[in-house]
């Protein structure tokens, strides 16, 4: 069963034994607001914490409500129902909490669901991989780390020895150079092939 919270005005007496009231306001507003904090504090907070399940974000809210409240006072109406007030605060205060998690759990979602789609596509692509496939697969991707690692020319002279069976003397006659420099290229790269395909040669 819900709470009825019960108006409270500006005029009516309060006692303010237990509270330090803000300083430059009125001898009545600090009383008033003595006897809210004191009254309805603890509700609002139980109210909160209903919400959001956290004692420590509960309080957090309810202290920025009743500071909201403080700040605006005067732009209310004297017969303003002040807890209602606050605790309409209170209560927008709640959903914005809750809809920025909301947005974290969603963007925490979208995440998770991408990370698990990627992993069961990795899943799918070994399970429909043999062996032998994936042995060529790494010794490709080994090579390709190779010829990213060559001089440019380095690299360019290989690729038309190795992948367009270039002979010598055409490559030396495409690039202007000797034959023995041509040769000196294929070893310079062939040394780093096989630095990386240590394992597979």
């Amino acid at each position: 069963m819900s709470q009825v919270i019960a108006p409270i005005r500006l005029h009516e007496q309060i006692d303010n034994q237990h509270f330090t009231p803000p300083i430059g306001s009125s001898n009545e507003e600090e009383l008033a607001f003595a006897r809210l904090y004191h009254n309805y504090y603890s509700s609002f907070v139980r109210f909160a914490e209903s919400y959001v399940r956290s004692h420590d974000v509960a309080e957090d809210l309810v202290g920025d409500s009743i500071l909201y409240y403080w700040e605006n006072r005067s732009r209310l109406s004297a017969d303003t129902n002040i807890p209602a007030y606050i605790l309409t605060t209170l209560k927008h205060r709640c959903i914005n909490h809750l809809e920025q998690q909301k947005t974290r759990l969603d963007i925490q979602q979208s995440i998770y669901d991408t990370q698990l789609w990627d992993i069961q596509t990795r899943i799918d692509s070994l399970e429909d991989t043999d062996a032998d496939t994936l042995y060529s697969q790494e010794i490709l991707a080994l090579v390709e780390q190779g010829m990213g690692e060559l001089p440019e020319k380095t690299r360019r002279i290989f690729y038309l020895s190795r992948f367009k069976n270039r002979s010598h003397k055409e490559i030396a006659t495409h690039f202007q150079l000797s034959t023995k420099a041509v040769e000196f290229h294929i070893s310079k790269a062939l040394k780093t092939m096989r630095r990386l395909l240590k394992d597979y040669l």
